[in-house]
């Protein structure tokens, strides 16, 4: 059987990215029937690497700048740096804040996460999974709907008797982190105050005639 050599090449620029991805495969000995196949395989590889979307068109990425998704607007994922996300609309993705607050009235169909900051859901807000919060306050309407947990680290939750929760709903306040920390701060208050009493001055009285 005579050696074919076949080459194919393919190349495909991402706007977004600016990446190119190249294909190219060398067979030796192949038939007519193998090349045929092989070309609809590569054929078939460069449209899928085409028609793979890219989210960062659809994200909202921002530092000291609020992220408003309005009622009619559908974004991928949230996530916001020293700044505030206001969800009127849908995110499909998760939503992200550190130091700031997140406020609901549409859907988050995945994970509500904030650190350092606070959470607030108008009535019947939806969030499709998780909803975390460290350090910040939770604060439920009525007929929010959470589809798996809801943890708060060492905060304050705020929650009407309709929300619904899918799994577990825990919450450890404030105070739970503080508490270790009393008696450590009493036995330094209770040595200093030794310290200060030892070092005090003490006068003679005078002589009484």
């Amino acid at each position: 059987m005579p050696k074919v050599k076949l080459e194919a090449e393919c190349g495909w620029l991402n706007p977004v990215w600016n990446f190119q991805i190249t294909l190219r495969v060398v067979v030796g000995e192949a038939s007519a029937m193998m090349r045929r196949m092989l070309a609809v395989c590569l054929l078939a590889a460069a449209c899928l690497a085409a028609a793979t979307p890219a989210h960062a068109d659809s994200d909202r990425v921002q530092f000291f700048s609020n992220i408003d998704v309005g009622s009619d607007t559908a974004v991928h994922d949230a996530v916001c740096f020293f700044c505030n996300v206001n969800i009127l609309g849908e995110v499909k993705g998760d939503v992200v804040v550190f130091f700031g607050s997140i406020h609901i009235a549409g859907h988050a169909d995945h994970d509500v996460v904030n650190f350092f900051g606070s959470i607030s859901a108008d009535d019947d807000a939806q969030i499709g999974k998780d909803m975390v919060s460290f350090f910040g306050l939770v604060q439920l309407g009525e007929d929010v709907s959470v589809g798996k947990d809801l943890v708060a680290m060492f905060g304050i939750v705020r929650a009407a008797d309709s929300v619904s929760i899918g799994h577990d709903r825990v919450a450890f306040p404030g105070w739970f982190l503080l508490g270790p920390l009393l008696p450590v701060v009493f036995i330094v208050w209770l040595i200093v105050h030794i310290v200060r009493a030892h070092r005090r001055p003490i006068y003679p009285y005078p002589p009484v005639f």
